[in-house]
């Protein structure tokens, strides 16, 4: 049993910040070109070395995405783009077009090279080709099987790695490979630009009576047939490592730099846990509780999901308050604000590897001293007093019922 790399997301510099110091191992990220998720923020080529290099000053790998499936007019751009990338010390890059492999081979001779899951690896034999050809790792296909993955890391080369999802939300389609965004909407979610038409809310209209809209039902409660949970495997380390899995993914570059600290400091921990032989504290396997999400599953692992027909609804039981700047020792804290709060809040403070602990919002001032009530305007700064001093990056969260009704 291996101890697992912990691969979390950074969609912009705010999150891989976030990632970073929350206990990645590894992040990946995209420039402003041929990534799969193009609305994340991303990377200019100006801001994209000071991103490596601080993910390499904390001891952390940085992987690029290049996975999009390219066309003719676009593949001229790619050998700079790929120079561009070694040049600025990436470690690896995150390819699924053979051309794009190819290329990255002949311009970016320093990065690895990782076979993403747009390439849907289902079975040992299509794994072993890519080692061949020069992969360092694929990212298999979401629809296998821990034990279809087992028989994977039996039967090929040792020093292939194997990497796979290990939590965040799922596309319903085969390996992400849809063609539904292109179609309703011209965005090509091959080509990095999914408008997510399936988790659209659908209606049917009969032909001879346009503008009258008919719900589409299973039962009493709607229709389910696209509504993918979010996967979880938090409590089931110990057989991915079992399994001889070296990397679990977090997905979500497009989502919040909570999103990001929060589930990376819960895998961290857990992680740690499982690798030590310890049992797993709950105080962090509750944390990817805290974060927004659907109802959760673990994915093709253990077996066919199955279809959950309860709700479609994205949990939100938790929202952040602000974020800790700095503070001193005696746990006076400057903090921007995300979202408003009066004094007298029941408060949650959580960090880079610190433990969640609670707090009543009481003697705050603003930045020059004036002492407030209740921070309002977004970013504002604010001074709070803390029982303690806590790292930069620390949040200060509530628990507050944000779920669609």
């Amino acid at each position: 049993m291996g101890k697992l790399e912990l691969l979390s997301p950074a969609g912009d510099m705010e999150r891989l910040k976030m990632s970073v110091l929350y206990g990645a191992d590894a992040v990946y990220l995209a420039g402003t070109d041929f990534g799969m998720r193009s609305f994340a923020g991303n990377f200019t080529p100006e801001e994209l070395p000071a991103a490596v290099k601080f993910a390499h000053e904390h001891g952390v790998a940085c992987h690029v995405t290049v996975n999009t499936m390219p066309r003719n007019e676009e593949i001229a751009q790619l050998p700079p783009y790929l120079e561009q990338l070694d040049d600025a010390g990436v470690d690896a890059l995150i390819v699924a077009d053979l051309g794009a492999f190819t290329l990255a081979g002949k311009y970016a001779p320093h990065c690895q090279r990782h076979i993403s899951t747009q390439q849907s690896i289902a079975n040992y034999a299509c794994a072993q080709a890519w080692f061949d050809l020069g992969a360092k790792r694929v990212v298999l296909a979401r629809e296998l099987s821990l034990k279809e993955i087992a028989e994977i890391r039996q039967k090929v080369d040792p020093q292939l790695e194997i990497e796979t999802f290990g939590h965040g939300a799922m596309c319903v389609s085969y390996s992400g490979r849809c063609l539904l965004s292109n179609y309703m909407t011209g965005r090509d979610s091959n080509r990095g630009a999914c408008a997510q038409p399936c988790r659209y809310q659908y209606a049917l209209m009969e032909e001879k009576r346009p503008g009258e809209y008919f719900p589409v039902y299973e039962d009493e409660k709607g229709t389910y047939i696209m509504n993918s949970r979010d996967m979880c495997t938090i409590d089931h380390l110990k057989e991915l490592m079992d399994a001889g899995i070296d990397c679990i993914k977090i997905e979500g570059r497009a989502k919040s730099a909570y999103y990001a600290a929060i589930v990376t400091g819960a895998y961290r921990h857990c992680i740690d846990d499982v690798a030590a032989g310890r049992p797993v504290d709950p105080v962090w396997r509750d944390e990817v509780e805290h974060i927004s999400h659907r109802n959760y599953s673990t994915g093709f692992y253990f077996g066919q999901p199955g279809q959950y027909t309860e709700t479609s609804r994205y949990i939100r039981d938790w929202q952040i308050c602000a974020k800790v700047e700095q503070c001193d020792e005696t746990g006076l804290a400057l903090c921007s604000l995300n979202n408003k709060f009066p004094e007298g809040s029941e408060l949650e403070v959580v960090g880079p590897d610190l433990r969640p602990f609670p707090i009543v919002a009481e003697d705050m001032t603003d930045s020059e001293g004036t002492p407030i009530s209740e921070p309002k305007t977004p970013q504002m700064k604010f001074y709070i007093r803390l029982p303690r001093q806590v790292p930069p990056l620390s949040m200060l969260r509530r628990s507050v019922d944000l779920s669609a009704k």
